[in-house]
This record gives C-alpha cells, sequence and structure tokens, in this order.
C-alpha cells in the first residue's frame, strides 16, 4: 500500500504492516523485520527438542484430540451457541470456496474463481486456516488439510520468502496446529521451513534480512543464540520513550530517521515484547521483554490524542518531533495489547491502562460505524472539530479490531463487546460474502468488491470472532498466546524448581532459554 522499496546496500527491517501491502510487489523488498527477532525467538523455543510419535499415534491423538475439544452447548448462553453457529457457518462457506476454487494455492479470488500464489505458493490460506479448522470441530475439512501438508507442502523453492511473514503465517500455522493435535507432520514441516529461514540472521548486526531464497539460502544455520544476541543488543540501546522507527540497517543496527507507528510495519514489535513475556510464563528470563514493553507503553501514551466534538481517543504518528493526526486500522490491536498487558501492571496502573484500552476500542469501533457499509477503511485522519474521516477507503476484511474486542470481553466480562463484534460480523456478511467466498471492498462508501479473500479472514478474523461467542475457558488466556497471525501457542509450564516447560498433547518438553527471552475444540 504504497510502501517503498529500499536499495540493496541500505536494506531496512521493518514490522507487520508488510502482511498487508501487494505481495506481488512487495516480496522482493529488502527491507527488513525486525519483530520477526522476537516472533521467531517464540517459535523456536517450541521448534526445540520436541519428541516425536508414531504416525498412527499421531492421527489417533488428532481425532481423539478434536473429540476433546468441543463446547458443552447445553452450558453455554443460548445467544452465544446461536452467534458461535453462524461464525462457524461462515468459516465453513470461506473454507468450501477455497477447497473448490483454489485448493493448495495461497489465496481465493473469489470473483474470478481461481487461486493465486501471493505468497510462493506455500499454501498459505491452508497452513493459515489449520488451526481454525480443528478450533471450530471441522474434523474432515482439517484432516484433507493435514493430508496435504503431508504430501503436497514443499518448502524446496526458488522463491524470495519473507521472513517475517513466513514465519507468523507458515511456521506459526503449523505449530499451533502441532500443539493443538500433536501430529507430528505439522512439526516436521515447522522445522523444515524453520532451518531454510535461519540464514538470515547472518547480518554484520545480527538483525535479520527481511527476504531469504528458501532453495539457495546459505545452508550454514546461525546459532539459536544469535537470535537472542539481537535482542541483547536492541535492549542496549533501548530509546528512553520505548519507541523505534520503523526502519533500522541491518549491518550496523542504526536506526534511520522514518515514521515510528503503532500500525503498518511498526505494530507486531509492540505485540510481541508483551507475547515473548507471556509465552515464557513471565519469568525472571523474559522479565527483560516486559521491561521493554512497559517502557514502550509509556511512549505510546505520549501519542495519545482525543478529537472534537466526540473525544475519540486515536493514537498519532510520529516523525522525528512532528506529529500526524492519522491512525490506522491495522493500530487497532492496541487496546486488545494494552489490555492483556494491564494484568502486569499494579491496581492503580492497570485500571489506568485498562481504561485507555476502552477507550481506544471505542474508536476503533466507530471505524466502523460511521462507514456506510458499516465496515472499517485502511486508516482514519482526525481534522480539527471533525472527530474522523477515512482516509485510504478500502476493507479487505482485517481482523484487528475484532481481536482488541476479544480480549476486551476475555479480560472484563463486559457483553458490549460481544455485541460490538456481532454488529461487525453482520457487516461482513452484508457486504463481503459472495456465492464464492468473501471479498473485501474496494471502498467502504460504495461497497464495490475487490477479488481477494485475504488468508487472514479465516487465520484471524473468524477465528476471533467464534471465541469471542466462547466461553472464557475454551482456550483460555492462562494457558494460551496468539502469535500476530491468531495462532493459539502454548504458554510454557513453570514448575516448582524454577524450569520452564511446555506441555504439547501428553509431551512435557523442556523450553531452552538463552540469556534473557522474553492458544480449542468447537461447534
Amino acid at each position: 500500500m504504497g510502501k517503498k522499496s529500499l536499495s540493496s546496500s541500505s536494506q531496512s527491517w521493518w514490522w507487520r504492516g508488510w502482511r498487508y501491502l501487494h505481495p506481488q510487489h512487495n516480496l522482493r523488498s529488502p527491507q527488513l523485520l525486525t519483530l520477526f527477532i522476537i516472533s521467531f525467538v517464540a517459535l523456536t523455543w517450541l521448534l526445540s527438542g520436541l519428541e516425536s510419535l508414531s504416525v498412527e499415534h499421531q492421527l489417533e491423538n488428532v481425532k481423539k484430540n478434536i473429540r476433546s475439544w468441543s463446547i458443552v452447548e447445553e452450558e453455554d448462553d443460548p445467544l452465544n451457541v446461536e452467534r458461535r453457529r453462524a461464525v462457524k457457518e461462515a468459516m465453513i462457506h470461506a473454507w468450501t470456496c477455497y477447497e473448490m476454487y483454489a485448493w493448495g494455492r495461497d489465496e481465493l479470488q473469489p470473483q474470478t474463481r481461481d487461486g493465486v500464489d501471493s505468497f510462493g505458493g506455500l499454501g498459505a490460506t491452508l497452513v493459515d486456516s489449520l488451526d481454525t479448522l480443528y478450533i471450530m470441530g471441522l474434523d474432515e475439512q482439517f484432516q484433507r488439510a493435514r493430508e496435504w501438508v503431508a504430501k503436497s507442502l514443499n518448502f524446496n523453492k526458488n522463491y524470495e520468502a519473507s521472513v517475517f511473514e513466513t514465519t507468523i503465517r507458515v511456521i506459526g500455522g503449523l505449530l499451533s496446529a502441532y500443539d493443538l493435535s500433536d501430529d507430528k507432520v505439522f512439526l516436521e514441516k515447522a522445522r523444515d521451513i524453520a532451518d531454510r529461514l535461519l540464514p538470515a540472521w547472518n547480518t554484520p548486526s545480527g538483525i535479520p534480512y527481511n527476504i531469504i531464497n528458501l532453495r539457495y539460502g546459505d545452508a550454514r544455520n546461525p546459532r539459536w543464540t544469535g537470535v537472542e544476541y539481537v535482542i541483547e543488543e536492541l535492549h542496549k540501546t533501548f530509546p528512553a520513550d520505548g519507541l523505534l522507527p520503523i526502519y533500522i540497517d541491518p549491518h550496523t543496527g542504526i536506526t534511520s530517521y522514518s515514521k515510528i507507528s503503532f500500525g503498518a510495519m511498526g505494530d507486531s514489535f509492540y505485540e510481541y515484547l508483551l507475547k515473548a513475556w507471556i509465552q515464557g510464563n513471565k519469568t525472571e528470563s523474559v522479565t527483560h521483554y516486559r521491561e521493554m514493553w512497559e517502557t514502550s507503553m509509556k511512549g505510546l501514551k505520549s501519542l495519545i490524542r482525543k478529537t472534537t466534538p466526540s473525544s475519540y481517543a486515536y493514537i498519532c504518528e510520529k516523525t522525528g518531533s512532528s506529529l500526524s493526526d492519522k491512525m490506522d486500522e491495522l493500530a487497532c490491536f492496541a487496546p486488545g495489547m494494552l489490555a492483556l498487558g494491564s494484568t502486569g501492571y499494579g491496581p492503580d496502573e492497570a485500571e489506568k491502562f485498562l481504561s485507555l484500552a476502552e477507550e481506544l476500542a471505542w474508536t476503533c469501533y466507530n471505524f466502523y460505524q460511521t462507514t456506510p457499509t458499516k465496515l472499517a477503511g485502511e486508516n482514519y485522519y482526525f481534522p480539527a472539530g471533525q472527530d474522523m474521516t477515512v482516509g485510504t477507503s478500502w476493507s479487505i476484511l482485517r481482523p484487528e479490531t475484532v481481536e482488541s474486542l476479544f480480549y476486551l470481553w476475555r479480560l472484563t466480562g463486559n457483553k458490549t463487546y460481544q455485541e460490538w463484534g456481532w454488529n461487525i460480523f453482520q457487516a461482513f456478511e452484508k457486504n463481503s460474502r459472495v456465492d464464492t467466498g468473501y471479498s473485501g471492498l474496494k471502498d467502504v462508501s460504495s461497497g464495490e468488491k475487490d477479488n481477494m479473500m485475504q488468508s487472514f479472514f479465516l487465520a484471524e478474523t473468524l477465528k476471533y470472532l467464534y471465541l469471542l461467542f466462547s466461553p472464557p475457558s475454551f482456550i483460555s488466556l492462562d494457558e494460551w498466546v496468539f502469535n500476530t497471525e491468531a495462532h493459539p501457542l502454548r504458554i510454557a509450564t513453570r514448575h516448582a524448581n524454577g524450569e520452564t516447560y511446555s506441555t504439547i498433547g501428553q509431551d512435557r518438553l523442556q523450553e531452552r532459554f538463552h540469556g534473557r527471552k522474553g492458544r480449542s475444540g468447537s461447534n
């Protein structure tokens, strides 16, 4: 979406926003993803030291585990049951159309009834959707997807892959499917692709390149500890306000004069500081991440402004000392992040951060409610005296607002957030659903549809909506942490002797933390 490519001599890294930029124009970009460092740390913890199961045992466990995840509907609110079934039906529609018109391709093009390989032909929608299928108890669909992964998913491709995108979608999807099902085929595939990404860290500063060729990348893998080295180096030079520009030179490790944003290209860094701490079970070895996150949240508060006349709170962008009254819908992950992180503060600070999360969520909800289609545009501006105006007017089935509503409902019990989420779901059904899947909108005013069903609609938007209407004990936040593509991963289990383990199915597997470091059944 208008991102400039950088020359190879000044290759820089950038955050979560890459995933929302047009893949055909950006997969060859030399820019780098520093937030990817943290996501890769979290995911490689799960990859290290995992034990094996026989194929027969794996398949038996998959079927048994899917059945064991079922939600007992008679014990749940009938309205939630009804809404959850509606979201599940939406997932069945989206998935059936993907199977019919784009099986094995990265993404479905509903208008032309075909598929497109936006991510090098890695089956992005299929892999991204594995855990959603599992969580919703869609056994037959999950088994067909599992067979494709086992027999057809091949990473030996002459393809320039985004390290960040491949991590959050492919490694994240595979590890989550493994964590939920105990099926080792997902672990084996995750190891394969992770090994192919590791050479991206072969840079003078240790900050990884964003792009790597999956077939011809340097076969010599850096040590796992090399990843942690980058985090330690970032901590040494972490700014007082905790706000980092979106570009850093991988050769020198020096930040460039560039935008600071909690939206495109900046958001996941802050999200993963918090989530690495949570996945590490908040032990001393991951305190480092919490400290950095709290510093960054002080910086976030300095970017908060309010509109007139309605007092909508929003997060500015910053370049140098100048603030821009613009907020991406992507930044609507922040209310959920703030709510999730508020529990680590004392009572007074926790209340302040939760209050800020609720104010920002109200703004994000109104991103939807203030357009004719009741779907949010890509970004918004806040002119003096006008509250908010749509900037970029397309809508591509994004999950961030629904994600935050999920966290706020889980953490406050306030059913208002369920109502808001239901209204958003109904707007998707009215304006984005077509006979051949779901389409984004070219314009939230006219409702004209585009020709893409984004993989994250199945991986994130529908999953968070389903969980929004599920009991809090279902994928409990005490046991699972979601990566930035909404793939749930088990939180490491802490024992009396201070050691940290991850419980995956019936295996108890030790996690290996080097230095300072630092997720379902259905109806």
